[in-house]
């Protein structure tokens, strides 16, 4: 089963550019594809390997910070190819 998901990452420090960086930099070197806009990042593939890599770099990143918070969106298919028709 494939899955889109979409995640705000915000760390609540003032160095939080160096964690968002850091968090998208190991979202890239993954098997993953990996879209990116300037309010998210959006992550597609196969439910057990996206949900796997996400536990694994979400738990380093808050391991790095103080404080923060990660929204996250998941929707039950891959909209990767997704364009708008309007």
């Amino acid at each position: 089963m494939n899955i889109s998901v979409e995640l705000t990452f915000s760390p609540l420090q003032n160095d939080f550019e160096e964690h968002i960086i850091n968090f998208i930099k190991k979202l890239r070197a993954s098997e993953l594809t990996i879209l990116e806009n300037p309010l998210s990042t959006q992550v597609f593939g196969d439910y057990e390997t996206v949900m796997k890599i996400l536990q694994a770099e979400i738990k380093v990143a808050f391991e790095l910070m103080d404080k923060g918070l990660l929204y996250m969106k998941i929707v039950k298919s891959d909209r990767s190819e997704y364009e708008p028709n309007f």
